[in-house]
């Protein structure tokens, strides 16, 4: 087979364990980060070429440019590949990733703001296989809104795709994030983040180190006693990922 991008995103999809529930368990926070983040990059790319009609799961390079094709000796394997997938949508995306590689290849020009649609899609079949859509979006684990274009248009990015920013972000139980402030530390540059899980009764607070893993912490119980002088605001996942990919960087040079 000749070597194309295509043949990259073909790889990567041969190499997902589709039916790996358990793995779809342990990463379902991340995973549903990225469907919403390909739910909005989706919208994006709709609102752009008039495609709202074929949001969400559609082929995007389709309306790019319609002459862009898959080689096809790719779109034979990637066809044995994707045999008794479904729902269908799964196949679509799978197949417009294919393609989308081909147009990135061909140097198609694009609005240069749009991001790059597939590559949390991508992760996420990565990180647990596929999903089930009825209703809701069911990611066996995690069962997320579909929403509709506008309101997926409004939604906040989430930019930080790196694997172990999305590691950190996949734990048990019911989280939430605070952001460590004062004077000198602001929300969007605070001093650390600390987190409280709450899973099967108990109450785990941990902190963000600069060993790049949550650890215990006091923090949380030492400020509801009042002992503590650093303030703290709750943030979402999506700050907490801006801090952990920051953190990380920092100490580890970029990936």
């Amino acid at each position: 087979m000749t070597d194309h991008p295509s043949r990259t995103v073909l790889e990567r999809l041969r190499a997902i364990d589709w039916s790996d529930d358990s793995k779809a368990f342990e990463h379902e926070n991340s995973r549903a980060l990225l469907m919403r983040e390909y739910l909005r990059r989706a919208a994006l790319w709709a609102r752009a070429y008039g495609a709202e009609r074929s949001w969400p799961f559609f082929d995007i390079a389709e309306h790019v440019d319609a002459a862009v094709q898959t080689p096809p000796e790719v779109a034979t394997t990637l066809a044995e590949v994707l045999s008794g997938l479904g729902p269908a949508s799964l196949r679509t995306t799978c197949r417009g990733a294919v393609r989308w590689a081909v147009l990135r290849d061909a140097q198609i020009e694009w609005p240069g703001d749009l991001p790059d649609p597939y590559e949390p899609l991508l992760l996420m079949y990565e990180r647990g296989g596929g999903y089930f859509l009825e209703e809701y979006i069911d990611l066996s684990g995690v069962m997320i809104r579909l929403g509709n274009v506008e309101s997926n248009l409004s939604a906040t990015p989430f930019l930080t795709l790196a694997p172990t920013t999305l590691d950190a972000l996949d734990a048990e139980g019911e989280i939430t994030y605070f952001a460590k402030i004062d004077e000198g530390h602001p929300r969007n540059s605070p001093r650390g983040i600390v987190r409280r899980r709450l899973d099967d009764d108990r109450t785990y607070d941990e902190a963000f180190t600069s060993n790049l893993r949550w650890e215990p912490t006091e923090y949380l119980r030492l400020y509801d006693l009042g002992h503590n002088d650093t303030d703290h605001v709750e943030i979402p996942e999506t700050e907490a990922a801006a801090f952990i990919e920051s953190v990380t960087k920092k100490l580890t040079g970029p990936r």
